[in-house]
């Protein structure tokens, strides 16, 4: 039923995703004591930056992130789950974790999404599950030394993303993100994860994909352009095709270009608030980021928009006011054709 909504709501109007999740949550101050809260206290790891168990420590805190999004304008607020695999819970050696993490982030946006769709039926909120893209990568070596060894493999990879996802599903997400992808053979794991879970249990979930452009380069960390990224991902039925981090709106532009033209998905982008500063903090304002994704919406490219790193209610309620203007990018009969690019 929430697929169909979707569907619906991306046919009348530009979508607009939250902000930055860690952005806000570094305003509360945490200290390591918070993190553990009481179930943690004895941890024998430092935890503070794990901000994944805040959904089970500090669950308020994340539940008020999700309402401030929301309230600035969000249409979909992404579940607190970045890191929320075995392969990157293993720094912190939480494993064993992963599946509550997930299922209670997804609860805990669920229920704020289901407060805001009983006072605005006409608006209703959607929750994506966010699948990072792990502290791992496939397709390269992290050792200059033996160019053929990987940190993990790809059978692994789909099994700690095949637990987050059902977790996520099962805590009542509406879609799933695979997100901030700098390894496509990554991100194919969790769609083939995606896809088994979907096969098993007779079910139908909308699934979107974003990549990062990691440098003025033009391409992903392991190397691959707008347009072959997109080629590795575009024969799965996906819901949207985009690219969030890395990069401020600006630069972004000429990437969101590409998969616009050569793409049937719709076409998501959610930027960084510019590119850091000296002491990697982010000072595009609101008003600057909303009118450099004007250019987007003046050439039709997107159909979902939203912010990345340094990302406030502010930017979002600046970029939600902006796109009610816009008509969306057109888009093809979804689904309908099991979109080919």
């Amino acid at each position: 039923m929430s697929e169909n909504k979707i569907h619906t709501a991306l046919r009348k109007r530009i979508l607009v995703l939250d902000g930055a999740m860690g952005t806000m949550l570094q305003r509360y101050k945490f200290t390591e004591e918070d993190f553990r809260g009481e179930r943690f206290k004895d941890w024998s790891i430092p935890v503070q930056g794990n901000n994944d168990m805040l959904s089970i420590t500090q669950p308020e805190a994340i539940a008020d992130v999700h309402t401030k999004y929301f309230a600035a304008g969000a249409d979909i607020v992404e579940t607190n789950t970045f890191s929320g695999t075995t392969i990157a819970m293993a720094d912190y050696g939480m494993e064993e974790f992963v599946y509550e993490l997930n299922y209670e982030s997804a609860k805990i946006a669920k229920k704020v999404a289901q407060e805001f769709t009983k006072k605005e039926p006409e608006k209703p909120r959607f929750v994506a599950g966010a699948m990072g893209p792990t502290n791992k990568t496939a397709s390269m070596s992290p050792d200059v030394n033996d160019p053929g060894f990987r940190a993990v493999s790809f059978d692994e990879l789909r099994a700690a993303y095949k637990q987050q996802a059902e977790a996520l599903i099962d805590g009542g997400v509406d879609m799933l993100l695979v997100e901030t992808v700098f390894d496509t053979l990554n991100a194919k794991a969790a769609l083939f994860a995606i896809e088994e879970l979907k096969e098993e249990r007779n079910i139908d979930i909308p699934v979107m994909v974003s990549g990062t452009i990691t440098d003025a380069s033009g391409r992903t960390l392991s190397g691959q352009t707008a347009e072959a990224f997109l080629i590795s991902v575009g024969h799965m039925p996906l819901l949207s095709v985009g690219f969030n981090c890395a990069l401020g709106a600006e630069q972004l532009t000429p990437y969101l270009e590409v998969v616009s033209s050569r793409s049937n998905f719709a076409v998501s982008a959610y930027p960084n608030a510019g590119l850091p500063n000296a002491f990697g903090e982010y000072d595009e304002t609101a008003e600057e980021m909303a009118a450099q994704i004007k250019t987007y919406l003046d050439k039709k490219l997107i159909n979902i928009i939203g912010g990345c790193c340094g990302t406030t209610p502010e930017h979002i309620h600046a970029i939600a006011e902006l796109v009610k203007d816009y008509e969306p990018r057109p888009l093809p009969e979804l689904n309908e054709a099991e979109t080919a690019i």
